[in-house]
């Protein structure tokens, strides 16, 4: 399975409720992600552009996708992004297999 950076963060008016009635999200993010057949592996608050962050699994972009589509439709976030992560291992192949590609740069 890969993983997944999704980086979000909440409206004024979900920051309001929170704060009437705390809660711990990462549950309900964990519920979200199995939900599609994934992982929840991380989840953390943050000062700065964004509200959370979270790293999680998924067997594939379509889940994720599906998880993403539900969890943003639900109007609770401003903005979210997420971003599909390589292990080192992932990435040293693509460097490997990088050099079969015949690249032609612009104007070249």
């Amino acid at each position: 399975m890969a993983l997944y950076l999704t980086r979000f963060s909440y409206t004024p008016e979900t920051w309001a409720r929170l704060t009437k009635k705390p809660e711990d999200r990462r549950e309900a993010a964990r519920k979200y992600i199995e939900s599609v057949g994934g992982k929840l592996h991380g989840f953390w608050y943050a000062l700065g552009e964004y509200d959370g962050y979270n790293i999680w699994e998924a067997p594939d972009n379509v889940s994720v996708a599906a998880a993403i589509i539900a969890i943003y439709g639900g109007g609770a976030l401003s903005k979210c992004e997420t971003t599909v992560l390589l292990t080192v291992e992932e990435t040293l192949e693509a460097l490997s297999r990088s050099g079969a590609v015949a690249y032609r740069a612009p104007g070249a």
